[in-house]
């Protein structure tokens, strides 16, 4: 392609509403176009990126014998209420775009397929002859995000790979599982990137297990634990671990101590001389469940350590069904205008003890009458510890479970894991902490869809049994701009010879001098008869503004027609590591085809 004659608008300033390098970076380069708030256009060398990874998805699904296909991103809102999901994506997450159509039914914009492909398997999958069965697209999304933001990272409608298998059993299951782990490996490594998978969450989506595949970046939105003998990663929502060990606490005897103004563990620790290890944190709650009921929730966690507010909402979600509801709406802590709607007396915020009085809480139909009491496993084993009062101004000193305040029966781990903790699989290993973008998530789905969807097969018995059910998904899109954040410099993006628009840009310094377009031209034709995808520069610009075009669009290969070709070479620069060498001009295809194979070859034998 002939840069005079392509789309091709550069900036020299970083957008203002541009946040982090690849998106400032992916925006001046003239890759995307901001058309709305989380809404992008996918210019012409963006789109060139874009189908160069996913080719390299398909070839990867391809090889699994996973068979693609084409689900409509409209969907009907029956589905979602089906799977119990509707309210959860509309209401409580709030992320699905839902409309109402001229006929007056509503509709939903696919944020992801599960219903939908498991409708289609209840239709036509009937023995288990026809299992295993993995069907994949990729298809545009759109997810109603709160604060759109950096891009494509975090856009409103982006390009994904979605895909979801069928089994009778969880064997079948696991193998697929293994196969989508290999794959999803072999996509980020073929497309140049630095990764590491990680133990996850499985959030929305739901099933036992999931593993994340997280792009390593320091702009990455989440966090990774991780231990270097390799053998641990997980996302921090997921991430378990040993905590320190608790200081042995230096109260000997119970008593009431006053401790005005100490509203924070750091100032009451101060006052009492005492290590956050020998308190009990008490932290309030308050969780609206899908059926309009709020339940206050109080949970005890040593002094020390962070509540995973995943974690908890995990746990809180399960126990939907003892309150007559589904799903969490909402969770937080709340504010002391939340709390007016609820409590029949002034709370002793900053002061709450562990065994808090349920006549905090007023009569009302719509609030749950009783506190419900979690216990995080860090406070278990304590001994004379610190606590809140239940009086403000006040603390009490060397209390005990069983004694001065009964255990809750619900131990569970709801504990935040930081870098610096102990490993469960090795206590020798400690957790070192690294940045993440998450570019894919597999996930054992188990029969969670296809058991309230109703989605059965004939087993060899002839017995009638939910299918069993995987689902796979990478963000293309994300995975694009996910490489520039990885790899960029000063002047611009470094893009990996896989997923590169194109493989080399040929530059003529001066169009005026007939010799340096023949040579340019004369390549240009040569690299792409011979499959090298080629630009070629010939606008009317100074040298200057060419070179520095072709540095910041990150083309792998610049062949420059200067000074060089009085000797019948010409100069050839490599992007990524800023090498220049003069080569004769009929060996370029020749060399440049050699390094491009080995480029890529590299990144596929690192498996």
């Amino acid at each position: 392609m002939r840069l005079s004659q392509m789309l091709f608008v550069t900036l020299r300033d970083d957008p203002a509403d541009a946040e982090i390098p690849s998106h400032k970076l992916l925006l001046r380069a003239g890759y995307i176009r901001r058309i709305g708030s989380g809404l992008y256009a996918y210019l012409p060398l963006m789109w060139r990126v874009l189908q160069k990874v996913s080719q390299i998805v398909r070839e990867e699904m391809n090889a699994t014998g996973a068979q693609e296909c084409l689900l409509p991103q409209l969907q009907p809102a029956d589905l979602w209420k089906e799977s119990e999901r509707w309210d959860t994506y509309t209401k409580a997450e709030g992320i699905m775009f839902s409309l109402i159509d001229r006929r007056e039914q509503q509709l939903g914009l696919g944020p992801t397929h599960e219903e939908v492909i498991t409708a289609i398997a209840r239709d036509m999958i009937r023995s288990y002859r026809q299992l295993p069965l993995h069907l994949y697209q990729i298809q545009t999304k759109f997810r109603d995000e709160i604060r759109p933001r950096f891009g494509l990272m975090r856009g409103r409608e982006f390009i994904m790979k979605d895909g979801y298998s069928f089994h009778a059993d969880e064997a079948s299951l696991k193998e697929t599982y293994q196969d989508m782990y290999k794959a999803y490996s072999n996509i980020l490594r073929r497309s140049g990137l630095a990764f590491r998978a990680v133990d996850a969450d499985s959030g929305a989506i739901g099933g036992s297990g999931s593993t994340e595949f997280m792009i390593l970046a320091e702009a990455g939105e989440d966090e990774v634990l991780y231990t270097e003998d390799g053998k641990y990663a997980a996302n921090v929502e997921k991430a378990v671990s040993l905590p320190i060990d608790a200081e042995i606490s230096r109260f000997t005897t119970y008593e009431k101590r006053d401790t005005p103004g100490t509203e924070t563990i750091e100032k009451v620790c101060q006052l009492l001389n005492c290590s956050p290890t020998q308190l009990v944190k008490n932290v309030l709650y308050q969780t609206v469940y899908d059926n309009g009921i709020t339940v206050l929730v109080l949970v005890n966690i040593r002094g020390d350590q962070e509540i995973n507010e995943v974690k908890l909402q995990n746990e809180l979600t399960k126990l939907a069904p003892e309150y007559g509801a589904k799903t969490i709406i909402s969770l937080n802590v709340p504010n002391v205008e939340a709390q007016q709607t609820w409590t029949a007396k002034s709370l002793p915020l900053g002061y709450i003890a562990p065994d808090i009085a349920d006549e905090y809480i007023t009569a009302n139909k719509q609030i749950h009458p009783k506190f419900l009491r979690l216990v995080d496993q860090t406070v278990v084993d304590l001994k004379n510890f610190v606590t809140g009062a239940n009086e403000a101004g006040y603390h009490v000193v060397g209390a005990n479970w069983g004694e001065q305040f009964k255990l809750p029966e619900q131990v569970i781990d709801i504990r935040k894991a930081k870098p610096g903790d102990h490993a469960i699989h090795n206590p020798e290993q400690t957790l070192a902490s690294a940045r993440g973008i998450e570019a894919g998530h597999i996930f054992q789905l188990g029969t969670k869809y296809s058991q309230v969807m109703g989605a059965t097969y004939t087993n060899e018995q002839g017995e009638e049994k939910p299918l069993i059910m995987g689902c796979f998904g990478v963000g293309v899109s994300r995975l694009a701009q996910a490489a520039v954040e990885q790899s960029y410099d000063k002047d611009g993006i470094i893009w990996p010879v896989a997923i590169a628009p194109y493989h080399a840009i040929v530059t003529i310094p001066n169009i005026k001098d007939a010799q340096q377009v023949e040579i340019a031209q004369k390549l240009y034709t040569e690299l792409n008869q011979a499959g090298i995808e080629t630009l070629l520069d010939d606008r009317d610009e100074r040298a200057g503004v060419k070179f520095k075009d072709a540095d910041l669009i990150g083309i792998p290969y610049r062949i420059v027609t200067g000074r060089a070709i009085a000797n019948g070479k010409v100069e050839v620069v490599e992007r990524a590591t800023r090498k220049s060498q003069e080569i004769v001009i009929d060996e370029v295809t020749t060399t440049l085809k050699q390094w491009i194979t080995a480029a890529i070859k590299d990144k596929d034998e690192t498996l």
